[in-house]
């Protein structure tokens, strides 16, 4: 029997104020990676990060169609979703 993990996106805000989108499985071990300078070439200069919004995912394909419509967002948006508006 395979186990299924559960698909998440999020935002997180660099320490620049920046907002970086991504997927991931398993979110706790993802942050931990950002803020080990292990995640995205683009956080690693902008550390810490904190985790400020994610959402679920039936499945990889679901969540990555998700992350292309958050990054495609205006900046606006984005702050929408990280203050939970």
């Amino acid at each position: 029997m395979t186990r299924r993990s559960a698909w998440h996106v999020y935002l997180v805000r660099c320490a620049d104020g920046t907002l970086y989108t991504g997927i991931t499985t398993d979110l706790g071990r993802r942050i931990a990676a950002h803020n080990a300078g292990k995640g995205a070439k683009y956080t690693r200069s902008r550390l810490p990060v904190r985790l400020v919004w994610s959402e679920p995912a039936n499945d990889g394909g679901a969540a990555r169609r998700r992350e292309y419509q958050v990054r495609t967002l205006p900046r606006a948006e984005k702050e929408r979703l990280a203050a939970g508006i």
